[in-house]
């Protein structure tokens, strides 16, 4: 209410003490909030008050300069206020990006970058050049020409570094984005003012206004203690989306479309000043290219092992123990060795689920899992080439062995010597079978398989060889064994 009253109230000292009176408000007002809600990120709110109270402290000096002393000094202190200020409101910033984990972002850095280095183009073209020629041969007012532009530049990559981080997007959040681009934009809007057709109070006065309001509202509001919390998204994700997609477009269109409206109007074409940044802005979208191939290609490799492993155990699932096998036959086949398979199951495991819970189930699998894979790299350590052995999980409690140069007799005494390896005081029993050369996985399963029934029908704990493969008159295997 008292921000309407303010911009309806005529131009006067009446009107520069009731905004300065705001002013001083608002950043009473976040200190309040700071010491009522006790934020993690308190560094990065204190600095962005301390910002606040510069600006406004400024203000006030302005106020004083204008309506009291009645002189317009340039430069004054007023000025090195509100540069302290930029600086001050950006180093809170930066703390926020910190907070939110953002500062090993390497894809939100290159977007921020990308914005940053189009608006700098466009401060350049609209404020600092011409600055620059208004100032003369003044050095300080040379300097604050660029240096206002300069800093409306880092507040923009501050805002836009911290909308590229992962985090929640509270309330506070949202209060905070919008002071600071209404500060930004007022900002600008005053000093492209002040070069062409000279400031007036009004429309710049009221985004002030709302962006003192804004930082006020986000330190009041009590989502500002889960500012920095996480929004659920893994600490690699890469989010590009098709709003972020279309920004960056627009971002990097920036440099040559600035060339063509120059062009299309007949105004001062700003060469150098458009080829460095489209050079700039062109190897930075190639690195972020690059950095979204690479995600690409980490999520296909991903994918890729989740197709090929156990997901509980790590080992190789069932789809990869069948492709193994058939490439061991080939081997085996060429190089004339021996191949046998085996399958395990681990007895009485429904007894020990219900017993212990399915997590105590999952754990066992686990365990079992590692401590054969152990027993099975120091069976074969110093090995050479001609011998290997895979352990897959085939499914639920079974687990399959396939064993490359090892001959049936071999191959029983290294699955017997697993069994001494099974945690939690369980035992499995356990079917082998050597290849006959001809028959195929299914069948050389299946001989495995029925050696399994054996041994659970034997007693279970223990080691089964199964029988030889059938052969048939013309010197092919026969039909599969059944279980039944």
């Amino acid at each position: 209410m008292l921000s309407v009253v303010c911009v309806l109230l005529p131009v006067g000292l009446g009107r520069d003490v009731l905004y300065s009176a705001i002013s001083a408000g608002c950043v009473a007002l976040m200190a309040v909030g700071i010491r009522r809600h006790r934020p993690r990120a308190a560094a990065g709110w204190w600095l962005t008050t301390a910002g606040i109270a510069v600006w406004a402290c400024a203000d006030v000096l302005w106020t004083v300069y204008t309506w009291v002393l009645g002189i317009s000094p340039f430069p004054s202190p007023a000025d090195a206020l509100y540069l302290t200020s930029y600086a001050l409101i950006a180093a809170g910033f930066w703390c926020f990006v910190r907070a939110r984990r953002g500062q090993g972002d390497r894809e939100g850095v290159i977007d921020s970058l990308i914005f940053t280095v189009g608006f700098a183009l466009l401060a350049w073209v609209l404020l600092m050049r011409p600055g620059l020629e208004s100032a003369g041969t003044s050095t300080a007012a040379r300097v604050l020409a660029t240096a206002y532009p300069v800093g409306d530049v880092l507040l923009l990559a501050m805002l836009v570094r911290l909308l590229t981080t992962r985090g929640a997007r509270t309330a506070a959040f949202r209060w905070l984005m919008a002071a600071n681009a209404l500060l930004l934009v007022a900002d600008c809007t005053y000093q492209y003012a002040v070069m062409t057709t000279g400031y007036t109070p009004g429309l710049t006065t009221v985004l002030w206004l709302l962006g003192y309001v804004s930082f006020a509202a986000a330190a009041l509001h009590p989502s500002m203690r889960q500012f920095t919390d996480s929004d659920g998204a893994g600490e690699g994700d890469t989010r590009f989306t098709r709003r972020r997609l279309a920004a960056l477009t627009l971002a990097s269109l920036i440099a040559p479309g600035t060339l063509m409206l120059q062009l299309a109007f007949g105004l001062r074409l700003e060469a150098w000043a458009v080829a460095l940044s489209s050079v700039v802005l062109f190897l930075l979208v190639v690195m972020r290219m690059s950095g979204l191939l690479r995600h690409l290609e980490r999520q296909a490799t991903r994918l890729a092992d989740m197709a090929r492993t156990d997901a509980l155990t790590g080992l190789p699932n069932r789809r990869t123990s069948d492709a193994e096998l058939e490439r061991m036959q080939t081997r085996a086949r060429a190089e004339g060795s021996p191949l046998c398979v085996a399958v395990i199951d681990l007895d009485r495991f429904k007894a020990f689920n219900d017993t212990f819970g399915h997590q105590a189930g999952d754990s066992l699998l686990v365990a079992a899992a590692g401590a054969w894979s152990g027993r099975l790299d120091a069976a074969h350590a110093g090995v050479g080439p001609g011998r290997a052995a895979m352990l897959g999980r085939w499914g639920g409690e079974e687990f399959v062995l396939l064993m490359l140069g090892h001959d049936l007799q071999a191959a029983l005494a290294l699955v017997d010597g697993l069994r001494a390896r099974t945690p939690a005081g369980q035992t499995f029993s356990a079917g082998v079978a050597c290849w006959s050369g001809l028959e195929s996985p299914a069948e050389l399963f299946e001989r495995a398989d029925a050696a399994l029934y054996a041994a659970k029908e034997g007693g279970r704990d223990r080691v089964v060889p199964a029988a030889p493969a059938p052969v048939s008159g013309d010197g092919a295997a026969s039909a599969p064994v059944s279980r039944g």
